[in-house]
């Protein structure tokens, strides 16, 4: 009696967790449904620079569909940000980082860092990323990079130097130093010439150019470092010119969201 009863226990047990297997499938089949419904044939249809409403009607319905998708939350959100309402956007990520927080979370600390320009708070997000998950990668760059960034524009050089240093040789040690991301070999540079560090920012800028020769900001920083080291002032004028043409022809910090925000330390071509 005791075996049938095992045989029976057994048998409901690997039934409910067939069920399970089908169930997570069918879920993931559904939202997909719901995604290319909601989204792509319809919230894509609609610029949401001057068609805020439509996209966000798309998506209200979706979440009537089922409000526990956390890309519904997301696209909600992303808007708000490109049009500088952060507050708005970030009560919608929120929601999205609560249903899915490996997807999402470092998503948000980005966002606090690059578009609301809350550092102390986007340290905070990724520093519990980084002990979740360890130090994986955010829009191109690890998230200690962008923890350097708070740290350039929270004043704490140092902290930022070390940071970027440490992402600068591991590029280098896994793929060379054409590989190394000329934006934070810029960073670095800027750690350095914040602490006095001229000589040593300069050789930091210049690799950056090695890699990327119109860079502006590079340019107009090391041109800076230059004067302040009594250099001629006919070449850090000509460098400075240099740095300020190319800035105009487009060729600054070579980063995605620079469509929608001044990143730290970029140089605009109409500034002093």
């Amino acid at each position: 009696m005791n075996t049938l009863v095992k045989v029976f226990l057994l048998f409901i047990t690997y039934s409910c967790l067939g069920q399970s297997n089908e169930s997570t499938m069918e879920r993931k089949n559904r939202v997909d449904d719901l995604i290319e419904t909601y989204v792509k044939n319809c919230a894509e249809k609609y610029n949401y620079n001057f068609e805020m409403s439509e996209w966000q009607s798309c998506l209200d319905e979706g979440l009537k569909k089922d409000s526990t998708i956390a890309y519904f939350w997301q696209q909600k959100a992303m808007p708000y940000f490109k049009a500088k309402k952060y507050e708005v956007g970030m009560r919608y990520l929120n929601k999205a980082v609560l249903l899915d927080p490996k997807r999402w979370q470092p998503y948000r600390a980005f966002i606090k860092c690059i578009f609301q320009k809350s550092y102390n708070e986007s340290i905070l997000d990724f520093q519990d990323c980084i002990k979740k998950w360890g130090n994986q990668y955010e829009m191109d760059h690890t998230y200690k990079f962008y923890i350097s960034l708070c740290h350039l524009q929270l004043n704490s050089f140092n902290e930022a130097e070390v940071l970027l240093k440490e992402y600068i040789d591991d590029m280098l040690k896994k793929n060379g130093e054409s590989w190394v991301h000329p934006t934070a070999l810029f960073y670095y540079g800027i750690s350095l010439y914040e602490q006095k560090k001229y000589d040593n920012a300069i050789i930091a800028f210049d690799r950056a150019l090695t890699i990327y020769k119109n860079f502006s900001d590079a340019k107009i920083y090391k041109a800076i470092c230059m004067a302040k080291l009594g250099i001629s002032t006919s070449e850090v004028l000509k460098l400075f010119k240099e740095g300020k043409e190319d800035a105009k022809l487009g060729y600054s910090i070579n980063e995605d969201n620079t469509l929608y925000e001044t990143y730290p330390y970029q140089k605009k071509w109409h500034e002093n």
